[in-house]
């Protein structure tokens, strides 16, 4: 679903990625950890053609992007890869002027092609999915923010991606709004829905992940099942790493 191959990226001099190699095959759910400021979330937004990148190619389905992908000129081609790729931020990004429910349906109408009935439809089904649908005509500003990211979630699925971007979806939240945020990742993971999610919550790479990269300074220093990485590093970087955050 997801390829990725000597990723490089630079702001200026300063690298931020270096050859970055992964896989993700559809239906896994592949968590990315590490320490701030090591990557991660540039390397989400270089797989949706968010941030362009220095070297290196990325993959999605039969999709490609490459270092000499230019917004203006393969507008088209970003479209097909973020419609397939959806992306859940750590902010949120709700549209502030419309109500929840508004949110829900301007992509699936505009971008998607379906008729308001059959997009309001599907939002409502998909408000019922997280547990707000008393908020369908609520604005964002009147919701705590485990409802807005919850809302947010709801919003990328009304597009039916192949794939869920995750960046650190529950950093914002106090502990009780992580765990509601969560628990909801953690049923779509049931369900089958291939994802990656750069996260600072071991609990959910060791329950939910069926594999766990972690994210140095740039590089993949390891990778491996949760029980492998979490438990029994083998790498230094890893190893001290985990210790700040246990």
């Amino acid at each position: 679903m997801i390829t990725v191959q000597g990723l490089a990226k630079r702001h200026g001099e300063l690298p931020v990625l270096e050859g970055i190699d992964l896989e993700v095959a559809e239906g896994a759910v592949e968590a990315i950890i590490g320490p701030s400021g090591g990557g991660k979330s540039t390397l989400l937004r270089c797989l949706n053609g968010l941030e362009r990148f220095e070297a290196g190619e990325v993959r999605i389905g039969a999709l490609r992007l490459t270092p000499h992908t230019s917004p203006r000129r393969d507008a088209a081609l970003l479209r097909q890869v973020r419609r397939q790729l959806g992306f859940v931020f750590q902010q949120f990004q709700l549209f502030p002027h419309l109500s929840v429910l508004g949110n829900l349906v301007e992509a699936p109408m505009h971008v998607l092609g379906l008729s308001r009935d059959e997009a309001e439809a599907r939002a409502r089904a998909l408000l019922e999915r997280v547990s707000l649908s008393s908020k369908a005509d609520a604005r964002p500003h009147q919701l705590s923010g485990g409802q807005q990211q919850r809302v947010a979630i709801a919003r990328t699925l009304a597009m039916q991606p192949r794939a869920i971007l995750f960046d650190e979806p529950t950093s914002s939240l106090d502990p009780a709004m992580a765990a509601d945020v969560l628990a909801l990742m953690a049923e779509l993971a049931r369900d089958g829905q291939t994802m990656l999610v750069v996260t600072h919550s071991m609990h959910f790479a060791r329950q939910v992940a069926s594999r766990v990269h972690v994210v140095v300074q740039g590089r993949i220093v390891e990778s491996g099942p949760p029980e492998a990485v979490l438990e029994a590093p083998q790498q230094a970087a890893t190893q001290r790493f985990l210790r700040q955050v246990v």
